[in-house]
């Protein structure tokens, strides 16, 4: 059964860091792309970042462009996002997917719980 758990989540205050971990089971990560998207409450999921499952190659969307890196252990079978110099915007429930191939194209059909992320003072 193929299954994506987030983790890592919680309140953190303005300037702050966290990581955001996704631990996957019954299927190989680096075989796949894995994507991290988030949703606040009365606006639109969007993907945040997302690493490929061929050369590693990663993409990150520009609000957090510098702040966010995303990276994979494959021994570990866990794609992490580093969150540095958050943001009261960057609150929302994250969430990581995956689909169906090595390449960050959806549609993405795996997706974990989420884990709340709040950036507040």
């Amino acid at each position: 059964q193929v299954q994506l758990v987030e983790s890592g989540g919680g309140l953190v205050q303005p300037g702050g860091s966290l990581r955001l971990s996704c631990a996957a089971s019954g299927f190989t990560l680096d075989n796949y792309a894995i994507g991290w998207f988030r949703q606040a409450p009365g606006k639109e999921r969007e993907r945040v970042s997302c690493i490929s499952g061929n050369d590693g190659s990663s993409y990150y969307t520009d609000s957090v462009k510098g702040r966010f890196t995303i990276s994979r252990d494959n021994a570990k079978n866990t794609v992490y996002l580093q969150m540095n110099s958050l943001k009261p915007e960057d609150t929302a429930v994250y969430y990581c997917a995956a689909p169906s191939g090595r390449l960050c194209t959806p549609p993405y059909g795996y997706w974990g719980q989420g884990t709340q992320v709040t950036v507040s003072s």
